[in-house]
């Protein structure tokens, strides 16, 4: 089972529960047959814990020349007084809506439970005996599917907020109406000390059976078949109202015509999801050649089994799987789309000096624009509340990206001593990252993008205003997440992140201006300050003298020019590709956080390093990061709830596997020892084309179907050479 995963008996944490979504709507699927539970979450339902003065950006501008002038004099603390005395604030934390739940007297029939989630159609099914549950989130239809088929001969249905973490003084109120085979279930709640809150609405159909009333749902005999759907809003100005209740009740009602029954309308409804989700998923496959033995075992088993390449097949699906279903109004958060508790680590949040973007990096290889769209949706949504910090924090026009957001605000606010997220400046560029690579590979130019890098320019030029003594531009303060270097404090002067994401960010700006402003951008690109090779021969993590590294952090910053800008790599800058290498080889795992893995590996296989491609692949693999749901952990030993790993993984093995610039392609630059065979299919190039690739020891082949003329670099173990493509003209490459 390459597409999809099974259990032999239901989920007994939340943790375990089967995912399925459609990047708004989540749910957390038990697969009891007893207590059938499903949680329903919602990209929208974050808490409101802060008031708007505690949530705007610090208003600095007017101290900078101060600090810059103390940093620069070598008062290495002086960045520790830059705040505005406001306490840590965290973002607004995401947490679950409810859970519906169909309950039955309990009694033991003998039957084998199983449980499963196909990943072609993002459906989690529950079996025992004759009874069978079905559930999905409709990305047709942005709607809770949950079809029940021999339920019991007597079952309660209700909606029950009652999850880890809840707010003792969460205000609830429950909607009973029933009439024939329909009942609408109702649960209203309100965030303590706020008029905010959100509603949950569930329209059950029943098939057959008898329905009545009960304090907090209904009870049904006799039904052969149950259909329910189930929405969640959050009410963003005050409480819900009956008016607007009653329009999503009757959007719910529309979507069961016409009344054929409900196994035709499961149908249509599943079909019209398929539609969208399935050809998205099939896009792209991994095919490993892997025991058809251990495919066949549930994925507790695998995950027992680190060196199985079935397991690292079943990841790879899972890891795009919910990749996918996590995307779609916005990104994935720090948990994905779900979560089954409201204390929720990190508040849940998009974290964006690594983690968003680690978890987004197969985006436009993977083929899924989907996770684009979405992402692109975060930036456009939040693009104000940039402008306001780098107008209030430094002074300037342009934008600065926060670190942390909830997915509304993008107002930095999140900072501390010891973690100074206002001053770090590199974090719009990263997220740019992903709309330029989909640009290139698409061939098209979208004025958004070319916008939101002009004001990116805007705020460089006018920031990068300090000069050292040779004439080269100082950037002050700079900051290196999350860690500080020897000889200074966490805010310290010329960070290696921010020298490349300035200068990335200037020459891509210089692009599409007109002349005279390309020349000026470009001209100031010029004038960033070289990067630092330390005595260790390492690519430096501060190029200012006199800061020395810390090796031990889970974070990668300084490497960000390796990935994901490619501008160093081992083709046109091998000396400085040599330092990076060794930089690599330096750096600890501190807590071992799966990230850190996970953005060790893809350093290294951009930079060909295979060896140290699968290090960080097997640190993942047998660290016990993975759930039986496979969805990730943040620690070892399954501790805290994380999408990082489970979304990075897929990315780490296709960089492993096969790499391309708008100039470049690059064919199995650093394969990991488990993966002596296999193929990869539909991987989408950034020059325009689609690659196929399958190799075996001493072999590969790789078919590519351009859809735009290209000419490129091609690095493989059978050398370098110049590609011709032309479009619509499949090449076959061998050796």
């Amino acid at each position: 089972m390459i597409h999809g995963t099974w259990e032999p008996a239901p989920a007994a944490r939340w943790e375990d529960a089967f995912l399925t979504g459609n990047g708004r709507h989540g749910a957390l699927a038990f697969g009891d047959p007893d207590d059938d539970r499903v949680i329903v979450t919602h990209h929208t339902l974050v808490r409101p814990n802060n008031t708007p003065a505690d949530t705007a950006p610090p208003r600095l501008a007017a101290a900078l020349p101060a600090l810059q002038d103390a940093l620069l004099a070598g008062d290495a603390t002086a960045a520790e007084r830059f705040t505005d005395d406001r306490p840590l604030r965290w973002v607004r934390p995401f947490h679950p809506a409810f859970q519906t739940r169909v309950r039955r007297a309990p009694f033991r029939t003998g039957a084998v439970t199983h449980r499963a989630v196909d990943f072609t159609t993002g459906v989690v099914t529950g079996v025992c005996g004759e009874r069978r549950s079905e559930v999905f989130v409709s990305r047709a239809d942005d709607v809770l599917v949950q079809y029940v088929s021999e339920p019991g001969a007597v079952v309660e249905v209700d909606l029950d907020h009652r999850l880890p973490g809840v707010p003792a003084a969460l205000g609830t109120g429950r909607g009973i109406a029933s009439a024939g085979r329909e009942t609408v279930l109702t649960l209203r709640a309100r965030y303590p000390d706020s008029t905010l809150g959100y509603t949950g609405l569930t329209l059950l159909l029943g098939e057959a059976g008898r329905t009545t009333v009960t304090a907090s749902g209904v009870r049904i005999e006799g039904a052969r078949r149950l259909l329910l759907l189930t929405r969640v809003r959050r009410h963003e100005r005050g409480a819900d109202t009956e008016e607007t209740t009653e329009r999503e009740i009757d959007a719910l009602r529309a979507l069961t015509e016409p009344p054929d029954g409900l196994p035709a309308l499961y149908a249509r409804l599943l079909a019209r999801h398929t539609a969208l989700h399935g050809p998205a998923y099939r896009r792209v496959a991994l095919d490993l050649e892997a025991d058809p033995t251990e495919r066949a075992l549930p994925g507790s088993a695998l995950l027992d089994r680190p060196d199985s390449t079935a397991l690292l097949e079943r990841l790879f699906a899972a890891g795009r799987y919910h990749l996918l279903s996590s995307s779609g109004l916005l990104p994935p958060r720090l948990t994905g789309l779900w979560t089954g508790d409201w204390n929720t680590a990190w508040s849940g949040a998009f974290t964006t000096n690594a983690n968003l973007n680690l978890q987004t990096a197969s985006a436009v290889a993977a083929d899924l624009p989907e996770v684009t769209e979405a992402h692109r949706a975060l930036i456009e949504g939040q693009v104000a509340d940039w402008r306001d910090n780098a107008r209030e924090i430094f002074g300037a026009r342009g934008i600065v990206a926060p670190s942390h957001t909830d997915g509304v605000s993008g107002h930095t606010y999140h900072f501390s001593r010891e973690y100074p997220l206002h001053l770090w400046t590199a974090g719009a560029d990263w997220l740019l990252v992903p709309l330029l690579a989909h640009e290139e590979a698409s061939g098209r130019r979208d004025p958004r993008v070319t916008a939101l890098l002009s004001e990116l320019a805007a705020f460089y030029e006018d920031f990068l205003t300090r000069t050292g003594a040779d004439g080269r531009i100082v950037i002050v303060p700079s900051y290196s997440p999350e860690n500080r270097p020897r000889g200074g404090s966490w805010g310290a002067v010329d960070a290696t992140m921010d020298i490349a994401a300035a200068r990335h960010a200037l020459t891509a700006a210089a692009d599409r201006a007109p002349a005279p402003d390309a020349t000026r951008l470009r001209a100031l690109a010029d004038r960033l300050p070289p990067y630092r090779v330390n005595d260790d021969g390492a690519l430096a993590e501060w190029a200012r003298p006199g800061l020395g590294d810390r090796y031990d952090h889970r974070h990668l910053s300084h490497l960000y020019p390796v990935w994901p800008l490619d501008e160093i790599n081992p083709y046109d800058t091998p000396d400085l590709a040599g330092a990076a290498r060794r930089a690599l080889e330096l750096r600890g795992s501190e807590n071992d956080s799966a990230h850190g893995h996970l953005h060790h590996g893809l350093v290294a296989a951009r930079l060909g390093d295979a060896a140290r491609t699968e290090y960080a692949l097997a640190r993942v693999l047998t660290g016990d990061y993975f759930h039986d749901s496979l969805m990730s952990a943040h620690y070892p030993a399954r501790d805290v709830y994380n999408a990082d790993a489970a979304h990075t993984l897929p990315a780490l093995l296709i960089e492993a596997l096969v790499q391309s610039t708008p100039d470049r392609l690059v064919l199995l630059p650093a394969p990991p020892a488990r993966c002596p065979r296999g193929r990869l299919t539909g991987i989408r190039a950034r020059f325009g084309a689609r690659v196929d690739l399958e190799w075996s020891p001493g072999e590969y082949q790789a078919v590519i179907r351009p859809v735009r003329d290209a000419e490129v670099e091609l690095r493989s173990p059978a050398g370098a050479a110049r590609l011709v493509l032309r479009a619509g003209e499949e090449r076959v490459l061998s050796s």
